[in-house]
């Protein structure tokens, strides 16, 4: 995949793409003649351990100190020299940073408590979140709408911001101003993976077991009802182990280890693959046609849906640019990530992309190399006095002039 098809890296100098190691697209859902449903900031954390944000810059979520929109990478100070392993972001948009030594930071917009620093004061910059952790050490991190989760090396998860549906799950729906740890219903089992829609988060259990708490008006937390939860509460319909859950808008995956799709929660874009558009408050299996499953995407910012099989081949359904696919549909994509750069809407990315191996395929660089190289070219024009080198296999497969004019009939075949 060439990161050129996410249309904010489209205007970055090669010689910065070369340098990038990690990347994050997201900003909230503006549609506007302006602005366009897209991906509207990003952070891109480089080899060299610098940290870069550009884009519209709303509410502050660039973390640079201000709310200047940029089209050039500016650096995140407070962020470099981090080691910057993971990055999520809200709909305000709010943003979360962890780093391998286990900090976490936030900045961006904080009207609910998101940012977790014990105000509703709008972050202009990186805010330590650890400060209210305890010495706990973050592994990984999920952000709804404008609520956010955290996922310590103990298993604990820890949870703060807007509470209006117990998507907290702290027992009440009061707005929470710090990290709070999530324990009721989880008692003292290890939790694996955390997930977050707009408006509900999930749970895997270190036994394959799910819970989930918050909105519950589509049947997104699958427990069989439409209740609100307030608290964590098993989705019991479910069968094997599941490593693996992410959410959409308002819909849910979940994958098992032996492969198997598991989706409820809302469906009126197709995005569950069931093959209509009705909602499931229970999970239902999907997909088993394609096979073992090895990968799932979705991001809660939008209603679509995409998996990688164990034949590395890339499915997608529910809404896609405005249209509604019902079913798992076949791509000829390499990653999960060109789902959502071409596909999404608003486009942003699922999880952070690893640049490693995305910036430019290694077929593109060699032909890039090889373009008017006078020790590997087979043929030569002369325009204008000027000798242009190219090869007769590569005008031929892209021009029928050419490939006619290299046949034997042809004397310009004979000629350099």
């Amino acid at each position: 995949m060439e990161l050129e098809k996410w249309p904010i890296f489209s205007l970055l100098k090669p010689e910065f793409v070369e340098k990038m190691k990690l990347a994050c697209v997201f900003g909230e859902m503006r549609v506007s003649v302006l602005v366009g449903n897209i991906g509207n900031e990003a952070i891109i954390v480089t080899k060299d351990d610098d940290v870069y944000a550009m884009g519209f810059n709303g509410a502050g979520c660039l973390g640079v100190g201000d709310q200047n929109s940029t089209m050039e990478p500016r650096k995140i100070e407070p962020l470099c020299q981090k080691k910057v392993k993971g990055i999520a972001y809200g709909s305000g948009p709010h943003v979360l940073a962890y780093t391998e030594s286990g900090e976490l930071y936030s900045w961006g917009h904080n009207g609910y408590c998101q940012l977790g620093n014990g105000s509703t004061n709008q972050g202009l910059t990186p805010y330590l979140v650890t400060t209210h952790l305890h010495n706990k050490r973050v592994t990984r991190i999920a952000a709804g709408s404008h609520h956010s989760l955290a996922l310590t090396e103990e298993g604990e998860v820890l949870a703060w911001g807007q509470n209006n549906y117990g998507q907290v799950g702290s027992g009440t729906t009061t707005n929470q101003p710090t990290p709070r740890r999530v324990i009721a219903n989880l008692g003292g089992r290890q939790v694996v993976d955390i997930a977050c829609g707009q408006t509900s988060s999930m749970a895997v259990m270190d036994n394959g077991e799910v819970y989930g708490w918050g909105l519950n008006s589509s049947g997104q937390l699958g427990l069989g009802n439409n209740v609100n939860q307030q608290n964590p509460s098993r989705v019991t319909a479910l069968q094997g182990v599941i490593t693996k859950i992410v959410c959409g808008y308002s819909h849910t995956l979940a994958l098992s280890d032996e492969g198997s799709l598991w989706a409820w929660g809302a469906n009126s874009y197709g995005q569950l693959g069931t093959g209509n558009k009705a909602n499931q408050c229970v999970p239902v299996r999907v997909a088993q046609e394609l096979g073992r499953i090895v990968d799932i995407a979705s991001s809660h910012c939008c209603h679509l849906s995409a998996a990688m099989t164990q034949n590395s081949k890339i499915y997608f359904w529910g809404h896609c640019k405005g249209q509604s696919v019902v079913a798992p549909m076949e791509t000829g994509f390499s990653s999960l990530h060109e789902v959502f750069a071409l596909w999404a809407s608003p486009s942003v990315t699922y999880e952070p992309i690893n640049v490693t191996g995305f910036t430019r395929s290694s077929l593109a660089q060699a032909m890039s190399v090889a373009l008017d190289d006078e020790e590997t070219a087979d043929v030569v024009f002369v325009v204008d006095d000027r000798r242009i080198r190219a090869h007769r296999a590569v005008l031929k497969i892209r021009c029928q002039y050419f490939r006619s004019m290299f046949q034997e009939h042809w004397k310009e075949n004979n000629l350099e």
